[in-house]
């Protein structure tokens, strides 16, 4: 013996069905927001004279996204509507020329890049941010080093 349902209970079933499935993002969200944080704000900068290299900090804040290569296709990649740039191409893309005082400018205000968050709130956290007058100068190096190894990732 079946159900019969009229039209007025199938189009409030596809209705229940649509609101369900609006929702069906939120478990991969809920996983970036927790590898973000994870990764951003919670995490204290470097110590003091310990500035951290290049490579080790773009495999902190960056390489999720934009991959270990550069290529933008880190394991967090897919769930990003619209996906990272392959920063491998960068200097291709400004006519040969590697724009580094572009790249340093994104990384310390986050260019205006939904990904990246906020000024205030940035996914990397204080990492690139000066907490102090007395450690501009060490967020500077910081974000200079991040920028010259992203350079070395550029095609050649």
């Amino acid at each position: 013996m079946g159900v019969t349902v009229g039209p007025v209970g199938q189009e409030q079933a596809r209705l229940m069905k649509a609101d369900l499935s609006r929702w069906a993002f939120l478990p991969v969200l809920a996983l970036l927001m927790g590898f973000a944080c994870s990764r951003g704000p919670q995490q204290a900068p470097p110590p003091a004279g310990g500035i951290s290299s290049g490579p080790e900090m773009y495999t902190d804040y960056c390489a999720s996204c934009h991959g270990v290569t550069g290529k933008g296709d880190g394991p967090a990649a897919p769930a990003l509507k619209v996906p990272p740039p392959d920063l491998t191409t960068l200097a291709k893309r400004n006519g040969g020329r590697y724009p580094d005082g572009h790249i340093y400018q994104v990384i310390e205000w986050g260019g205006a890049i939904a990904s990246h968050g906020s000024r205030d709130m940035p996914v990397w956290g204080v990492a690139f941010r000066p907490l102090a007058r007395e450690n501009q100068k060490e967020v500077s190096a910081r974000i200079h080093a991040l920028t010259d190894y992203i350079g070395t990732l550029q095609q050649k």
